[in-house]
Order: C-alpha cells, then structure tokens, then sequence
C-alpha cells in the first residue's frame, strides 16, 4: 500500500490550486493522497506520514482555525509529521511551530518547493513523525535562506496535471501584491507581485484543453498587476485573455477575481466572447470613497460602478459578486449605507461580507476609532440579508431558462434512498441540484451539459454548495 499524505487547504482559491498542483507531485511518485477535509468525527489514521496544511490569513478567524486543525491532525495521526505552509505560515512560523513537536513549516513563499518533498521521503524512508518534521523544517530553512527572488520562490511551479478534489481545472497566472493597502496582511505573506509568462500560460491551458478539461479559471492574487511577456513587449490581462481565446477552440474561462480598474471599454469587448463564463467577483471592500481612502485602495467607487455597467453590458444577466469589510476603522452609519447603495445600485448578486480583522503588521491595526464588534456584526448580518434576497431574485429571473453547466460531482454523488443527487455549476455560477433516480443514467464529473432551472432550494433542501434546483437535459 502506497504511504499515505493528506492536505487540508483553507482559504482562497489560490490555495487551492496549488495544492492540487502540490497533491500531483506526490501521487506521481507514488504516494496515496487525501484531499476531503479530515473530520473530527474520522477514526484515527495511523497510515498518514506527512499531513500538509495550506494556510490563510486574511483573518484572525482563518488563523485560529488553521490552528484547530493543525491540533485535531496531530491527535487523529499519531505517526504522521504536519508540514504547514501558506500565508500564515509565512508570517508567524515560530508560533505555528510551537504548536506541537511533529509541526514544521514551508514559508508561503516557497510554497513551490512542496514539489521536492516526494522525492525527499523517498530517499529518507525510515523518518517518521517528529524526526521527519525536524528533517523537513531543516530543509525548509535552508530554502528561505538562501533567496527571496522568484528562481528560489518557484511561485509558479505546482501545476496539477489532473485534479483530484476539484472538476474544474484552474492554473494561476499571477501572485503577490504592489498594493499596500492598509488593512491586508496577504500581500505581506505573498510578497511583491510576479506573473506566469504569456507563452507558458498559452501551454498551460492548451494542454489543459487536449486533456479534456471543459473550464479553467483563471486565478490571480492582483488581476491588474498581471505582466506578461510577449513579442517584445508586457502586456495587461485584458491583452492576456484576448490571445487565450485565440489560441484555444473550446475550453470556456472564469475568471475567479477583478480589481474594478481592470474593466474598461476594452475589457468589457473581449468578456463578450461567449467561452468568457458570465460570472464576474470585484474585489470592492466598501462603496464609501473616504474608507476607500482609508483603505489605501487604488480607485473611487466611481470605477466600481464603471465596471458593473460595463459588465452588463458585455454580457446578459450576468452573476457580480463583490467583497466587502463590514466595521473598518472609522466607518460610520453614513458610509455603510453608501455601501449597501452601491450594492443595490449595481445589482450585485452576492456579497463575501467579513467583519474587520485587525492584522499584525499592518497599518490599519493601530487605526482608530475602531467600530465596535457588535456593530460590524449587525452590519454582516444586514449583507447577508441582502444576499438571501438578491440570490433568489437572480435565481428567480433564470426559471425556465436552459443554461450550460459543468457536473462537480467529484466524489461519489449523493444517494438518499432511492434518489442519486448530483451538482453542477451553470456558466453564471448557479449551483444546481439535478436529482435523478438509480436507474437513471446521470452525468460525471467534469461533463459538460444542459440544466433548465425549476427554483430556488428552500433553507430544508440544500445539500452542501447548492442553492438551485434544475432538470438535466442532456449533454453539451
């Protein structure tokens, strides 16, 4: 039986992906691997070697739970070393390191050097829970020592080539950030920002699309950073996206984030294509101009409503979503309700909503006046009001429609009695339950099809993910 790793990733779809990317490298040198979240409920598993926990530190929240986990992976796998990585792990490795003896820690920065470690255990098969996390923390150290610069970083190197716990491919094409907004600790884990070369994107994907593969998304840290060479000049993403679609026949494009001073006139044309999905987040924060200030973001809430104008326009019906910090430092009434204007305004489907999370090392941590916990709780909860709302409207004005959409049963689907549950998502990001019986024929992951929307699930019928019930009606 083949040595056993798991990943836990939390966080951002970057995350994702690279430990997908991370998760080939080891099952091509012959380990088992396990991505489904390893549960409290689970047995213990004295088969796992290595447990890699891929980090995020958006909030404290993300932290602590990064910590949960970690402490639940040590008790559940007794043989096992727990190597962390991500951008918690980049910005405080001697607390997470204090967790336990058999914890040691890869720099999200170097996240790219998961890649050696197969061939690491490999060659040392005899090391085992605290000696192999000592021998991969000396490993680990060595590598940041030696250099910040892109060659060592590697950011770029974990590429999947199958993905094992998602259905839709994904490949990122940029990382790290220029910006210092005030309020974020990613871009002080992630560093400055680099980009994927033209050429090696142009590869990527083509292979992706010989594969098989129906969708990619396209995922970036700082969309509008993106950089890339290409006859003897850089070009922007908008120039980026455009000879994708010039270069690939099928394969549809998400695009998982935009900064709102990345749609213009431009933009909005290429986004026209009808392989570009309609499903469009805006990294937004606030509809207020002074906490925008504040925030040290680099454009006015004018751009916002630019870009959501220009994006309907370019596509019908299309799915917005947008984040935004509920309670930073200094936001009065006034400015939160400028924000829940701009919502309704520009017709955002769904909002991410987060309380504000003070981060180390940031400016925005000794900001004042603070805004009482209490408060930026009352003003998550009024948007995620606005997002029961607004997501059954949108899913409202989609009845009866037949849209496309790609099956994300990636697991066994699910069976209740004598019903076989399946999930896809539309190309506007509407999360379908498609019910059929056993007897049935029902599509696998991956597949390309047709679903024509019934409604919304009610709050009894949702399993997981899905929000919308829909009828399968055959294949793309």
């Amino acid at each position: 039986m083949p040595k056993k790793i798991h990943f836990e990733t939390l966080g951002c779809k970057l995350n994702q992906v690279e430990s997908e990317g991370a998760a080939s490298a080891f099952k091509n040198s012959g380990f088992s691997v396990s991505m489904t979240p390893f549960s409290a409920s689970k047995l213990q598993d004295d088969d796992i070697i290595l447990c890699i926990v891929n980090t995020c530190t958006v909030t404290a929240k993300a932290e602590q739970k990064a910590r949960r986990i970690i402490r639940l992976l040590l008790l559940k796998c007794p043989n096992s070393a727990v190597l962390v990585t991500g951008c918690y792990a980049q910005n405080s490795a001697e607390e997470i390191r204090s967790i336990g003896e058999r914890v040691c820690v890869l720099g999200g920065q170097y996240k790219g050097h998961l890649a050696d470690i197969p061939d690491f255990l490999n060659k040392n098969p005899l090391l085992f829970g605290k000696a192999l996390a000592n021998a991969i923390d000396e490993k680990s150290k060595r590598i940041s020592a030696l250099s910040s610069i892109a060659e060592i970083q590697q950011p770029f190197r974990l590429v999947p080539d199958g993905f094992i716990h998602h259905s839709r491919a994904s490949l990122k094409i940029q990382d790290g950030c220029n910006c210092v907004c005030t309020y974020c600790a990613i871009r002080l884990a992630r560093g400055k920002s680099v980009s994927l070369e033209v050429k090696e994107v142009l590869s990527r994907i083509k292979a992706l699309e010989e594969s098989g593969q129906n969708e990619v998304v396209i995922t970036t840290v700082n969309i509008s950073q993106y950089r890339g060479f290409w006859n003897d000049d850089y070009v922007n993403f908008s120039a980026l996206l455009k000879l994708i679609l010039e270069n690939t026949k099928k394969i549809r494009i998400r695009i998982s984030s935009l900064y709102p001073e990345t749609v213009d006139e431009e933009f909005a044309k290429i986004v026209e294509n009808p392989r570009v999905c309609p499903h469009f987040h805006i990294s937004v924060q606030s509809g207020s101009d002074s906490i925008l200030l504040k925030m040290k973001r680099p454009y006015k809430i004018e751009a916002v409503y630019k870009a959501c104008s220009l994006l309907k326009k370019a596509k019908s019906n299309p799915f917005l979503a947008c984040d935004i910090i509920a309670g930073f430092p200094g936001e009065s009434e006034e400015d939160f309700a400028l924000t829940m204007k701009m919502l309704k305004d520009c017709g955002f489907t769904f909002v991410h909503a987060f309380p504000f999370s003070a981060r180390p090392n940031t400016l925005a941590y000794k900001m004042r006046p603070m805004v009482p916990n209490s408060v930026a709780g009352k003003r998550v909860s009024l948007l995620e009001d606005y997002n029961s709302i607004s997501k059954n409207d949108y899913i409202n004005s989609f009845i009866g429609a037949t849209l496309i959409a790609i099956c994300e049963n990636v697991h066994k689907p699910k069976v209740l009695k004598d019903r076989v549950i399946v999930h896809a998502v539309t190309d506007n990001f509407l999360h379908c339950q498609l019910i059929f019986t056993k007897e049935e024929k029902f599509p696998q992951s991956g597949s390309l099809i047709y679903v024509k929307i019934r409604r919304p699930l009610t709050k009894d019928e949702v399993t997981g993910e899905c929000d919308t019930l829909a009828d399968f009606q055959g294949f793309v």
